[in-house]
């Protein structure tokens, strides 16, 4: 609750130094209420009874009795202990608060092994923001880590508002009278209905929460300075002369002037007459924090700091910049930056410029997240020179809060964008990161240029975990997502160009209309190289060709149906019939679904001849681009096809594992870390227990230590046996070799052993080189299926084939869990050495399918147990029919920094 305009603020309790024993700090999370506010739920604890009480006040008499079914004007003191003091455990509440007041609390107390009753009290002032909504989400994935799998609830039939919160959770919920009460029952665990119900409901409170930083009715510029060549008055400037309608309003603690560049002046923004949507901040950093004080006692609704002294100068500013973001959210504001360029939104009736640049690029139809500040000037230079209308455009600086994870949530529901541009610089949170521009993706194009794939460094300011995993893991997560990958600013708004004003192709054959040779060549290279097949013979006219030869050539390619793509190419020696030839290409692309792309006088945007003009004079639809040459239509051209068979994936859906023992698993894994509570690496019966809760069945390796053993352990198999070392020095050692196969009899059994003891130097102590003998699998290819837990990404699945040459190129494919058909699919057939498995140079062909099931069994696996941090099939026989996993490795720990995208939301 924001306090009046008379009244201090106080800085909200980072909830701290009394604490509990037991207190769960990791269910401590920010969050985005329904209307995009933010609040903070936090556990409840015993120095919480005065804020009880003050909470319980505000309650209608209404709402306490659709509590507990009575009157109850109030609590005693035996009530508030009770209410305030739980264990963590049996009994928990989470409680919300904005500022230093409580708005809601959500509890649930055990009543069975397995079950629990769940119970919530809203205050009436701020009943319908979701926050029912937000306290079970909360409360049921803190339940189920405690081993409960059922809620219980009891309301009166005429508490609606109660009933809804639970029917609408995506959760199967049953209902029964009883005594005048409906008990409502359900599973608590997570169904693809209830994530997808998160899902929707993240999506809007995000993107409504970026809505109020981007549409704002009046802005505040806290640091406005008149002084030439000051930050405060750059952006004092652009907010003016921007064209923002709205009231605008400068802010200087020194000013005792009326206006400063004929925008009204104040001290403090409290003593602003009127409401403040949005502040931008451009004072010192060690004054922010009494601005955002100043800005919730006025109510302002966001925040843009420009300021810069914050995750960028050290330890001191990070310990800042978290204050800043936490005191920020705590009174409902978001917060883009600190040391952020600005923002800009080109909407009608909005038209904000609230940045350092001077550019105020034209309306369009391309939203672009820029993480860097300094590079956000000539990227918007870079665009009004290209003439690519924007509709809008956020510079995060160090990115403390608002990410493009929000922008992304933001722009899936903008009408205004069909272009989704991104500059990252790092991931805050891959796998939301992940989900989301999948999402997104799925509805409208997103180019993303990511620097630092090669070293993963990440940008200062930017407090992000550190992955451990190779860059070709980032890749992989881009192109499952749908993403467009660029490597270039240029090359990225090239591929906005096309996007922005042309239709995606429906397939990969191209057509070339051309008047050049050379440039020609040029295109038929690139389109190789891209994987772009040729509509027939390019079509090459000569190099004086007329208006009437193009428009030939051109109705023959827009009417034949083999073609899903056009490249003209018009460079004449002498600039005659440019006109002529435009009217001519213009005239044939019109109201054609086929996209075209042009060097068309060497030209870089759109030029004015092509332009299908819309209502601000930009270029609308239909409009055709021009590049500098033919190499970068074509590979704008390739990016695009490739995006649109991506969209064209219909097939694709995560698979039903009907047979998978989840409970078992986890049950499993409780008992293991109660036994090894630092982690360890699994034994081979524990291996093979805990893959069968997945049905992934492991072929019995037995261990022996002389020759003796294995000959009876080979009777006892009946023979057809391998005798394999599997001590991991000699694991593929090329210039040895681990594994003697085809062992009939005791004879070759004792052959094998002593020739493999010889080789590997091992006579005198077999141990070393830990022999197993295994009943012998169908031929086939060796393939590794790995996961892997990596702090920042969460479970990554791992697929390539066996070997010293594929190690050491790093030939693996990636994906993030849960796998659809299509990923699991791809990552087979992405590999390098992927021909080896459909009958390469006349062998059989392998069983695709059984790889792909095991894939999906693994991806599961791992996204189920999160303190599965370490899996590796590492040896798995593919054959014609089936595979058969050889060889498996383990390790259970306790997750120390759990995933950071979970079933409940939180912001990051």
């Amino acid at each position: 609750m924001t306090p009046p305009d008379d009244e201090e603020p106080q800085q909200p309790a980072q909830y701290d130094p009394h604490h509990p024993s037991g207190y769960p700090g990791d269910l401590e999370a920010d969050v985005v209420l329904r209307d995009g506010a933010t609040a903070h739920l936090r556990p409840i604890a015993p120095a919480d009874a005065d804020l009880m009480v003050s909470f319980y006040a505000r309650v209608s008499e209404q709402s306490k009795y659709y509590r507990f079914f009575a009157p109850y004007p109030q609590l005693s003191d035996r009530d508030v202990a009770r209410f305030t003091q739980v264990d963590y455990h049996d009994r928990l509440a989470l409680i919300v608060t904005v500022g230093d007041e409580m708005i809601g609390v959500g509890r649930y107390e055990r009543t069975g092994r397995r079950t629990a009753e769940v119970a919530f009290l809203i205050e009436d002032a701020h009943q319908g923001r979701g926050l029912g909504q937000l306290l079970l989400e909360h409360l049921a994935q803190a339940a189920r880590e405690n081993g409960i799998a059922h809620f219980v609830a009891e309301v009166l039939p005429d508490n609606r508002k109660m009933i809804t919160v639970f029917t609408e959770a995506g959760y199967k919920v049953a209902r029964e009278f009883e005594d005048g009460v409906i008990v409502v029952e359900f599973d608590i665990a997570p169904t693809d209905t209830s994530f997808g119900v998160m899902q929707a409901r993240e999506q809007r409170s995000e993107a409504l929460s970026i809505a109020r930083l981007l549409t704002p009715s009046s802005v505040a510029l806290i640091g406005a300075s008149r002084r030439e060549g000051t930050i405060g008055n750059a952006l004092l400037r652009n907010l003016r002369d921007g064209g923002f309608p709205g009231r605008l309003y400068a802010v200087n603690t020194d000013t005792k002037a009326d206006e400063i560049e004929g925008v009204p002046a104040y001290p403090t923004i409290r003593e602003v007459e009127d409401t403040v949507d949005l502040a931008v901040v451009a004072v010192r950093a060690e004054m922010v924090a009494d601005v955002i004080l100043d800005c919730a006692a006025k109510g302002v609704r966001g925040l843009v700091v420009v300021s810069s002294g914050f995750a960028e100068i050290g330890d001191e500013g990070r310990k800042r910049q978290r204050y800043l973001v936490g005191l920020a959210r705590s009174y409902g504001m978001r917060v883009i930056g600190p040391n952020a360029l600005g923002v800009i939104n080109t909407a009608p009736g909005v038209e904000l410029n609230a940045t350092l640049s001077p550019v105020m690029p034209s309306r369009g139809r391309v939203a672009f997240f820029c993480q860097s500040g300094a590079l956000g000037v000539p990227i918007l230079a870079d665009m009004a020179g290209r003439g690519l209308g924007l509709s809008s455009f956020v510079s995060a600086g160090n990115r403390a809060d608002v990410s493009g994870n929000d922008l992304m949530q933001y722009w899936y529901s903008d009408e205004a964008t069909e272009v989704v541009l991104l500059y990252l610089e790092s991931l805050g949170n891959p796998r939301k990161f992940s989900r989301v521009s999948r999402r997104l993706a799925g509805r409208k194009p997103v180019v993303a240029l990511k620097s630092g794939r090669t070293t993963q460094g990440v940008p200062v300011g930017q407090m992000v975990r550190r992955s451990q995993l190779p860059p070709a893991s980032i890749e992989s997560m881009f192109r499952q997502s749908g993403l467009i990958r660029v490597d270039t600013t240029g090359e990225l708004f090239d591929v906005a160009q096309l996007l922005a004003h042309q239709p995606l192709p429906k397939g990969r054959r191209v057509a070339i209309v051309s008047n050049s040779d050379a440039l020609t060549l040029l295109a038929l290279d690139t389109m190789a190289g891209c994987g772009l097949e040729v509509a027939g013979e390019p079509r090459n006219l000569s190099a004086d060709a007329t208006a009437a030869d193009f428009g030939a050539a051109l109705g023959d390619v827009f009417g034949d149906d083999r073609v899903h793509s056009i490249v003209v190419i018009y460079t004449p020696p002498v600039q005659s019939n440019g006109a002529e030839v435009a009217q001519v290409l213009a005239a044939a692309a019109a109201g054609s679904k086929k996209p075209v792309v042009s060097t068309f006088l060497a030209s870089r945007s759109v030029p004015a001849e092509l332009r299908v003009p819309d209502a601000d004079g930009g270029a609308a639809r239909g409009s055709i681009p021009s590049f500098l040459n033919p190499q970068y239509a074509v590979g704008a051209l390739a990016k695009a096809t490739q995006y649109a068979e991506w969209r064209r994936r219909s097939d694709s859906r995560i698979p039903d594992l009907p047979d998978i023992d989840t409970a078992g698993a986890e049950d499993f894994v409780a008992e293991y870390l109660q036994r090894h509570p630092s982690g360890a690496d699994l034994e081979d019966a524990d291996r093979q227990r805990l893959l069968s809760f997945y049905g992934i069945p492991v072929l019995p390796a037995f261990p022996v230590l002389s020759a003796d053993e294995a000959v009876a352990r080979a009777e006892d198999l009946g023979y057809e046996v391998i005798l394999k070392a599997t001590a991991e020095q000699w694991r593929m050692r090329p210039d040895l070799a681990d594994i003697w196969r085809h062992i009939h009899d005791e004879d070759d059994m004792r052959a094998a052993w002593a020739e493999m003891t010889q080789t590997f130097g091992v006579a005198s102590d077999p141990a070393r080189a830990q022999f197993v003998v295994q009943k012998m699998a169908p031929p086939g290819v060796p393939v590794v299926i790995s996961a892997l837990e990596d702090v920042s990404f969460g479970p990554v699945v791992t697929f390539g084939l066996t070997g010293v040459a594929t190690d050491l190129l790093g030939d693996r494919s990636y994906r993030m869990p849960p796998l659809t058909t299509r990923d699991a699919a791809e990552m087979v057939r992405e590999v390098r050495a992927a021909p080896l498995l459909y009958g390469y140079r006349g062998s059989d062909p392998v069983d695709i399918p059984a790889i792909e099931a095991l894939l999906h069994r693994v991806s599961r696996l791992t996204l189920d147990l999160e303190e599965v941090v370490r899996l590796d099939l590492r040896s798995v026989l593919a054959a014609a029919q089936g595979a058969t996993v050889l060889d498996t490795s383990i390790r259970i720990a306790p997750n120390e920094k759990p995933r950071q995208d979970t079933s409940a939301r939180r912001l990051t």
